[in-house]
């Protein structure tokens, strides 16, 4: 096709983070632009992920910001939640978030088309929506994101997932988890935090993925079940069954934990790469072995007209690491300016209760990389605590090269700990080494002065 024949230099596919990124960075650098989205823009982490979950996490910690109180000499009347409030308000919210995603977009000379895209070849794309149209553009960017995966068994149409768990009208009396990764995690704190019996079903030894450090996964799994949160582990799901009274039963596969009468169940049981509708592999769009498009360190697919930034391709699905590769993408294509993204030492939080933060090797990981590694930790009550009467513990753990003294990893469970693994991870990203953190002063009282005064390694594993 002719450059003449194109209508649009880039066409992105997607109105999330990492799309919406790429697009207004493309056409501030003088590209003709455009973008298709079926649904609203802002993606998942907008729509229907991070922002909207936030507000629910918020919500919940003011029933134990209540009974922490009263240590401190507080005391309340009757207190009550309404769930149509805090929906009605994350509803608000997100259409006001939602329309500034458009704005920005329309403001940065972007073309807005809806409805869902399919590619037809290596430059063009047929928008089926309210008007049907075909577009051409030199290059194209994929940028749809990820979608819930749901297991194949009985009873399955009796579930949600976590997208639909954000509308749900009523809050439920009683819920079932299927899974324990850091959404099923997140969304138990948020449903126990508001009053609701949580039951959190999983097939593995341990709740969170291997990423996370052992120490971590342990560490939380004991801090949620003191606050009333069930957990089945090493259990297997085998069908929901639906009562008379509109509750289900959950049964399973060796008939341990029989679980009656729930208002709901929730899968999380992970995601996967949403190019289903996409037409990829007719266009010869290559993907990985677990479905993802495969990428260079550039997000050139096998087509060199067509690029994947964000959840559809990255080895890293998070919301900070998509707009940072649409930028890229971007920036590579018409800045003049070839740009790669590192995903070393890429930091992240799970917004359970306690919150995580986390960045850099696990122990598992520096042991597979480094001879020798010290291992540093803290256990302990925070000062918030001593009058509360909560038994609730912080944990700290810093992984570091026995050799050159370098810090591997930084790993936290406790209030605010996404906020300080965030400076953390600057540190990490410099190159910081155990001296480093040894000589600098500690702010006091603090619970983030711990990582600057463990002195003594608990242990040197080889």
């Amino acid at each position: 096709m002719n450059k003449s024949n194109y209508d649009f230099d880039f066409l992105v596919i997607g109105g999330g983070s990492g799309g919406v990124r790429a697009a207004r960075i493309a056409s501030q650098l003088g590209a003709k632009v455009a973008i298709v989205e079926e649904y609203r823009y802002g993606g998942t982490c907008v729509i229907r992920g991070c922002v909207p979950k936030k507000l629910m996490v918020y919500a919940s910690h003011f029933s134990h910001s209540f009974e922490d109180a009263k240590g401190y000499g507080w005391s309340f009347g009757d207190s009550s939640f309404s769930w149509e409030t805090l929906i009605k308000g994350k509803n608000l919210e997100i259409s006001r978030l939602s329309e500034i995603y458009e704005k920005n977009l329309l403001a940065a000379n972007v073309s807005i088309f809806k409805g869902r895209a399919s590619l037809i070849d290596e430059h063009q794309v047929h928008i089926d929506g309210a008007e049907p149209r075909k577009i051409a553009a030199k290059y194209i960017l994929i940028a749809t994101g990820g979608t819930p995966r749901l297991p194949k068994i009985p009873g399955i149409e009796y579930g949600i997932s976590s997208n639909e768990v954000f509308n749900l009208t009523q809050q439920p009396q009683h819920i079932v988890i299927v899974g324990a990764g850091y959404i099923a995690l997140e969304f138990a704190g948020i449903f126990n935090g508001l009053g609701t019996k949580v039951t959190v079903i999983h097939r593995g030894r341990e709740v969170l993925s291997d990423g996370f450090d052992e120490s971590i996964r342990k560490h939380i799994r004991q801090e949620m079940t003191l606050k009333g949160i069930e957990f089945f582990l090493e259990s297997h799901l085998e069908q929901i069954v639906e009562n008379t009274t509109k509750t289900f039963n959950v049964k399973f596969k060796d008939q341990r934990h029989p679980t009656e009468n729930v208002d709901q169940v929730m899968f999380a049981t992970g995601r996967i790469p949403n190019t289903q509708h996409l037409n990829l592999e007719s266009v010869g769009v290559l993907l990985d072995s677990d479905g993802s498009i495969s990428v260079d360190s550039y997000g050139k697919t096998s087509v060199g007209s067509i690029y994947a930034v964000g959840d559809v391709s990255s080895a890293v699905t998070l919301t900070p690491v998509a707009i940072r590769e649409g930028n890229a993408v971007a920036q590579t294509l018409f800045g003049n300016e070839p740009k790669k993204v590192d995903l070393s030492q890429v930091a992240s939080a799970v917004f359970t209760q306690p919150p995580i933060g986390t960045v850099g090797l696990t122990e598992g990981q520096a042991l597979d990389k480094y001879k020798t590694i010290d291992i540093y930790e803290a256990h302990f009550k925070p000062l918030k605590h001593a009058l509360s009467g909560r038994n609730e513990k912080v944990f700290m753990k810093l992984i570091v090269d026995s050799e050159s003294q370098k810090v591997l990893g930084a790993h936290m469970i406790g209030d605010e700990a996404p906020e300080i693994i965030q400076a953390i991870a600057v540190a990490l990203k410099m190159g910081a080494t155990k001296n480093d953190f040894d000589d600098t002063i500690a702010v006091h009282p603090t619970v983030a002065e711990e990582f600057v005064t463990m002195k003594t390694p608990v242990r040197k594993t080889r």
